[in-house]
């Protein structure tokens, strides 16, 4: 399992919404409130961030816990953006593929993160990996359900779908293969945030200029919103859409 969030707004150090709030994802990692499966999130973290005038972001990731990684507590102190997604990973399977396995995954100016597991992996999804081309398959940034996951979104991204419907029609195929499987996604292009809530928590959290999709909040703040089970989130600073999944394009 894992706990993610991304933001979109005025330009805030990282550290503002990863580490200082109560419950931030530093928090998350070893004390989840609101988490379907596990209770610690210890198998790597990374936080990938949007500078001005690059649509390609930046990443820092690693295999160990956020807690143990000060030159992270340093750089989240100084380094601010408007747009950034990070996460905390609970692997999965074991020893898979280290850092290139934790979120958030990336291409272009795209950022991937899936909080969940595939049961059965990688048994379930093999028919979903024989739709991708074997550059795609060779391209894969780690041997994990989420790297499969992330290459899915990634061909219907690229075939020109928009990032909800990328989004909505992995998880509409990644269910119909794997039934129990608990399919949190979320995705940012440093404009835009896409994400699904499939068998885990998800909330979002809006105003004036800004909104945060999260895996569950950081704080106490009224105003988070629970997003309900099988949904699609669009969310931009100025609005955010939910739609039932089983509405949404395949």
């Amino acid at each position: 399992m894992c706990r993610h969030l991304a933001y979109l707004g005025e330009p805030v150090a990282l550290g503002e919404l990863v580490l200082r709030p109560p419950h931030a994802l530093l928090r998350q990692a070893w004390a989840p409130r609101t988490q379907s499966s596990g209770v610690v999130n210890a198998d790597g973290f990374g936080v990938g961030w949007y500078a001005d005038g690059d649509p390609v972001p930046a990443r820092y990731r690693r295999t160990g816990p956020i807690w143990g990684d000060l030159s992270f507590a340093d750089l989240a102190r100084v380094v601010r953006s408007g747009a950034f997604l990070g996460a905390v990973r609970g692997a999965t399977l074991p020893g898979a593929d280290g850092e290139a396995a934790a979120a958030p995954l990336a291409s272009g100016p795209w950022l991937f993160s899936h909080n969940g597991a595939v049961p059965g992996w990688p048994g379930t999804l093999t028919p979903l990996a024989s739709t991708l081309s074997a550059a795609e398959l060779l391209d894969l940034e780690a041997r994990t359900d989420s790297a499969l996951l992330w290459a899915l979104v990634l061909h219907r991204l690229r075939a020109g779908q928009s990032p909800g419907d990328a989004l909505a029609g992995t998880v509409a195929a990644a269910s119909e293969a794997a039934p129990e499987a608990r399919l949190n996604l979320l995705l940012t292009d440093g404009e835009q945030i896409a994400a699904t809530a499939w068998n885990n928590s998800l909330w979002y959290l809006s105003g004036p200029g800004r909104v945060v999709v999260a895996s569950e909040p950081y704080d106490d703040d009224p105003l988070w919103q629970e997003v309900p089970e099988h949904t699609l989130v669009t969310a931009r600073p100025s609005d955010v859409t939910l739609i039932p999944l089983k509405e949404s394009t395949a």
